[in-house]
């Protein structure tokens, strides 16, 4: 079967790599530190500039960790990142999560963060995950639910930028609701013993809600957001602009605060 030519609805624009590279372990993976063991053989799916995945492999002792991303300037950069963080117990690659290189029963955890919800075809994905992963690992995967989303005090620019993005999320052929779904697709991939968890991002004080609003606002000027916006007619570049004040206008209300709620599971292979 032919691999889905899927669409990322972020693209991969400094102001999405700049969440991307705030994201470790402790804040993005917490669930996972259970199931890692010393000698543990890790595969990142999704990998992105490899804050995570760098993190994973200073966790273990005697393991090795391998990420994987479709993007060759994104891999450039998570060897880079590495190699000046001088881990040396974890390598980069692209590669494609429908049609993973490795052979059958390869690692001891197959790990997702942030990527099935992206995806045309999650439950394939997590079938070709489970494929590499050794009997008796995990495969773990982490998703946010967009619509469970929730700030306050209320602002009528996030109300229209969420309903954008479900509208370009769903137009790409993804899930944006992936968290409440990550349970359903695991088991419509086959597997029996699934362990379905939920934690969430909260960005509350001055520093916190102000990173997270100025990231969003340059996201929905400047990314690929912006762009299939514009080009699929949904909104124009004032609309646009228009959400990007408005971020920033709810950040600076001294109550801000925002909550990103994360489906998380581990499946037993």
């Amino acid at each position: 079967m032919t691999a889905p030519d899927d669409v990322y609805t972020h693209g991969h624009h400094d102001s999405v790599l700049r969440s991307h590279r705030w994201r470790t372990v402790d804040n993005s993976a917490a669930y996972l530190i259970p199931h890692l063991s010393p000698t543990a053989s890790v595969l990142d799916v999704g990998c992105g500039p490899g804050t995570i995945s760098i993190d994973l492999a200073r966790r273990l002792d005697a393991g090795e960790v391998l990420g994987l991303d479709r993007a060759d300037d994104v891999i450039e950069s998570a060897r880079a990142a590495a190699a000046d963080a001088g881990v040396h117990n974890v390598t980069f690659a692209v590669g494609d999560v429908y049609a993973l290189s490795a052979p059958d029963d390869s690692f001891d955890v197959v790990h997702a963060h942030q990527v099935l919800q992206h995806l045309s075809d999650p439950v394939a994905a997590l079938r070709e995950m489970r494929r590499v992963c050794r009997p008796g690992g995990v495969v773990a995967a982490r998703d946010s639910d967009y619509s469970a989303m929730t700030w306050y005090p209320a602002s009528p620019a996030l109300d229209r930028w969420l309903e954008l993005y479900l509208t370009l999320a769903r137009a790409n052929g993804a899930e944006p609701d992936a968290g409440r779904r990550l349970r359903s697709w695991a088991l419509d991939a086959g597997f029996t013993d699934v362990a379905a968890t939920a934690s969430a991002w909260c960005f509350a004080d001055s520093d916190d809600r102000q990173w997270w609003a100025s990231m969003w606002a340059d996201r929905v000027v400047a990314s690929s957001f912006a762009e299939q916006a514009i080009d699929r007619g949904v909104a124009t570049t004032d609309d646009l602009t228009t959400l990007a004040d408005g971020w920033r206008s709810w950040a600076a209300e001294p109550d801000a605060w925002f909550a990103v709620l994360h489906g998380e599971i581990v499946g037993r292979a």
